[in-house]
């Protein structure tokens, strides 16, 4: 993926207009099915390219956005929001977001067509338009079967496929098309059927059309689209600039962002492991500093006790988030009459109560003491891929549900031995995409100040596609104010263009940015070692992006000689316009321009290639 497309419109008055020749298509659904995605997938994008559509784990999509489709001629293919939600309740929902005007729709589900995808294919039943249904994320779901000993990729598709059809014929819709797809993997599954068929439909409906109404061209509508993208490009993190700076001095604004940079640079985040002795503390330890547990600098491991005393595990590339691997509270060496003060509790941020098997009265001890402290404590109950491991020999294994029996008894012995109300997350250090490490890390974030949280994103190891939407978030964050930066301090021209800019602020923060999404040397062999893959097999998917290696001033100044659009004249204007108090500071406007720009487009390329080292490195 990773393709080019056009720009999206926002539909502002839907409404059908006499002699149109565009063919208008809308993915539906329920929200959270997947419909963002498919509708970049449809496009030859991925998630986090530019022009993509929106995705989020809350409801993105607000209104319904048209995106024209990259190879069939006069196709648009329309994201709506989805149905049920707060925003769009059900009763008012076909009116909202106007029907009756789509010439094609699918509808989008993930784990069960529900009630409103019924209602909704009754609705263009009655419009006598046509529909395709859509189970989405399949990769998801044949990734969970594979726990199954007795699994089989083709029974598993014919099983869904079998369970979709059953449920909408039973609903009363009568020779269902369903397609099984997976918009990470298009090469997978039904996608290429789903593409085949859509471009047959919309040749056939096309035709149909042109006979109907005259072809015209709207060149109104095109300015609107190029509108639309200048305002999107100009108003991303730069209205939040503009906030900043309204009614305020611009060199107070610029010291107050050193300052902040400053602090961010340097906060400390100190996180404590602890728990019974072999709970799998030291191993919980290396994958949050995202290490084998035998490679060097790695925790000590082992069958019997290897942590005697505190032991301070720096992250490789962000020392100033350490993780504390503690002895194991209840041995000989360690009783709980005395362990707190030999661990000198007072010092970390947060605990985590690490148990694997069961969990303790000397593990309700501690949280009791941690309580009293007034600092936060996590349940974590480790070692879930053993357990599900060793629960799939059962012939009637049902991962869901021995997930649950598992969370059930963690919070049953924790109540017996007198915490109240216990919250456990279920983890395993090898696989921290599943069960909760992804839950705990954002329980982890709402705890933590704006500071400590910051840290605690950079250095989370890169384990899915959320913890990457966050990490692109927080260095957008960064990118506005980098740019303010380089307009309020001396700049120096760029040898051989019209422009000036601080050009160790673009290096320094591309090097910041390989960091944070593991794209520099160190960080790709550790990710070689972890996944057991060749190091030049992950270094070939980075197909955007320089490796830390490689980024100097001078690289930097080869993509502004390329980019040099960015500081046109035209683009110079807008942001002007936009933010006039930029043209009084010493780098001016120009300065501002090609550092936001720049970094924006970097920081694309490089969350595109992480992400496709993410999906190498964890192929089967």
């Amino acid at each position: 993926m990773g393709g080019q497309s056009s720009t999206p419109v926002v539909r502002s008055e839907p409404e059908k207009k006499p002699g149109k020749a565009t063919l208008e298509i809308a993915i539906t659904g329920v929200s959270g099915a997947g419909k963002s995605s498919l509708v970049n997938a449809l496009q030859g994008l991925s998630d986090f390219d530019e022009a993509a559509a929106l995705t989020d784990v809350i409801e993105g999509t607000t209104e319904p956005v048209g995106y024209p489709h990259p190879t069939i001629p006069d196709v648009i293919i329309w994201d709506l929001p989805g149905i049920g939600t707060p925003n769009f309740k059900a009763e008012q929902y076909l009116e909202r977001v106007n029907y009756s005007q789509y010439d094609f729709f699918i509808i989008v589900a993930s784990n069960r067509f529900t009630v409103y995808d019924i209602q909704l294919s009754h609705a263009i039943k009655r419009l006598k338009k046509q529909f395709y249904f859509v189970w989405s994320k399949m990769d998801v779901s044949i990734s969970n079967e594979k726990l199954n000993p007795a699994f089989n990729e083709e029974a598993t598709l014919q099983q869904v496929r079998k369970y979709c059809v059953d449920n909408l014929v039973e609903a009363g819709i009568s020779s269902p098309k369903i397609f099984l797809t997976s918009s990470w993997f298009p090469e997978k599954y039904d996608f290429p059927l789903l593409q085949r068929t859509l471009e047959n439909e919309t040749e056939a409906l096309r035709k149909h059309m042109l006979r109907l109404a005259e072809k015209s061209t709207s060149i109104s509508n095109r300015s609107r689209i190029l509108g639309f993208f200048l305002n999107k490009a100009l108003n991303i993190n730069i209205v939040k600039m503009k906030d900043v700076l309204r009614n305020r001095n611009p060199e107070v604004v610029a010291k107050e962002i050193h300052q902040e940079l400053n602090e961010l640079q340097n906060v400390r985040l100190d996180i404590a492991v602890t728990g019974v002795s072999g709970a799998g503390k030291s191993s919980l330890v290396n994958a949050l500093r995202g290490m084998t547990d035998y490679e060097e600098g790695a925790a000590e491991v082992g069958i019997t006790q290897t942590t005697m005393e505190c032991c301070a595990y720096p992250h490789p590339l962000f020392p100033n988030v350490t993780i504390w691997d503690l002895p194991g509270i209840g041995t000989p060496e360690f009783r709980p009459e005395d362990y707190l003060k030999k661990v000198s509790f007072n010092q970390y941020d947060f605990f985590m109560i690490v148990g694997s098997e069961r969990f303790t009265e000397n593990d309700v001890l501690l949280a009791h003491e941690i309580q009293k402290m007034k600092k936060k404590f996590y349940f974590v109950r480790s070692k879930m891929d053993d357990s599900i491991a060793a629960e799939s020999r059962d012939p009637n294994f049902n991962l869901d549900k021995s997930i649950q029996k598992i969370h059930k008894a963690c919070c049953h012995e924790l109540t017996e031995a007198g915490e109240s109300d216990p919250r456990v997350f279920l983890i395993s250090s090898r696989y921290l995409s599943k069960f909760d490490f992804s839950d705990l890390q954002e329980t982890l974030e709402n705890d933590l100040d704006d500071l400590k949280r910051h840290a605690l994103i950079l250095s989370m190891p890169l384990f899915s596609r959320k913890t990457l939407q966050k990490k692109m978030d927080a260095m957008e964050s960064l990118i506005w104010k980098l740019a303010f930066l380089s307009c309020a301090i001396g700049v120096v021209p760029v040898p051989g263009l019209s422009l000036a800019c601080d050009l160790k602020i673009l290096v320094n923060a591309l090097l910041h940015f390989n960091k944070v999404f593991g794209l520099d040397e160190e960080s790709l062999h550790r990710v070689a070692k972890m996944f057991g893959k060749d190091y030049g097999v992950l270094k070939s998917v980075i197909k955007k992006s320089p490796m830390s290696s490689e980024i100097t001033i001078q690289l930097v100044i080869d993509l502004l000689t390329r980019s040099f659009v960015w500081a046109t004249l035209t683009t110079v204007e807008l942001v002007l316009d936009f933010i006039p108090v930029l043209g009084s500071l010493y780098g001016g406007v120009s300065s501002f321009v090609t550092t936001f720009f720049l970094l924006r487009s970097c920081l694309k390329n490089i969350v595109e290639d992480a992400e496709n080292v993410r999906r190498k490195a964890t192929e089967p």
